[in-house]
């Protein structure tokens, strides 16, 4: 008998093509509306949304359609996978959890949908963990408890240059007491219980990004750890970033530059930038 697991996620963990290929992983597409345009986000020029953005189109964000996730699943079993462990966005800022539920209920291997109450790659270390222990052949317990471990474990650390489009997408969670706040203050948030929620108000772009990795080396403190850089809009600063994580962080396991999904890139803003720090 096929003790297979499956590992599927959805497009906000912003795992690079490269790592979903290598490890089989199976990413379900969020979706964006563009004015009266509507498709999987990963069929959107990354600058043509950068674009609708700062010209202030109405821009817009909804989860899969659960028959997405039923297809996904389907072909799962029909591969022989004897289980499938499914990580998603938080349920508070997606009913993308919501669909893959519904979907799970009509499979008939059994498909354990887990709340991940983060994003980007704090999800995305998640899930590698989760596909990792399902290539070693783990059982579906410790797969799940490979997922589990990563997502309560990470830390998303997240710079913007503005609130406004965290505001614009009802996202905004209790980082909405930083509203209102000096344009000359730049808000520094994470994600906390599932919502995205207020970290340190540092006046000036430079201080707060300085402010960002004295935060992210006090997560990280003495253990292994892996970090991500995510930018939505590529310049050079991420590099800079990278230089100095290396610097202050001494145990790096490994440290990745992806591109944040884009639809999490509309939620927060072209100027964004966030910082995962995940104990191994």
């Amino acid at each position: 008998m096929s003790t297979h697991v499956a590992v599927v996620t959805d497009s906000t963990a912003s795992l690079p093509d490269q790592l979903v290929r290598q490890w089989g992983i199976k990413v379900i597409q969020l979706q964006l509306q563009v004015a009266d345009r509507i498709d999987d986000e990963s069929r959107f020029d990354r600058g043509e949304l950068v674009d609708s953005l700062e010209a202030g189109m109405p821009v817009a964000t909804s989860p899969p359609d659960p028959g997405a996730f039923f297809w996904t699943y389907q072909d799962a079993a029909a591969a022989g996978a004897a289980a499938v462990v499914s990580v998603h966005i938080s349920g508070r800022m997606s009913a993308t959890v919501h669909a893959a539920r519904q979907a799970a209920e009509q499979v008939r291997i059994p498909v354990y949908v887990l709340d991940s109450a983060t994003v980007g790659m704090s999800l995305g270390f998640a899930v590698l963990s989760a596909a990792r222990a399902a290539a070693a052949g783990a059982q579906v317990n410790r797969v799940v408890e490979a997922a589990e471990r990563r997502f309560t474990s990470s830390s998303e650390l997240l710079f913007v240059d503005t609130l406004e489009y965290l505001r614009r997408g009802g996202r905004i969670g209790a980082a909405s007491a930083m509203l209102g706040t000096a344009l000359s203050i730049k808000p520094l948030l994470t994600v906390r219980r599932g919502e995205v929620a207020p970290l340190s108000r540092v006046p000036g772009a430079r201080r707060a990004m300085n402010k960002l990795l004295e935060i992210a080396a006090q997560r990280a403190g003495g253990h292994p750890t892996e970090l991500a850089v995510s930018t939505f809009r590529r310049s050079d600063r991420e590099m800079s970033v990278v230089h100095q994580l290396r610097d202050r962080i001494p145990n790096v396991r490994d440290l990745t530059v992806v591109e944040a999904s884009s639809v999490v890139g509309a939620h927060v803003g072209p100027g964004s930038m966030s910082i995962t720090v995940s104990p191994v």
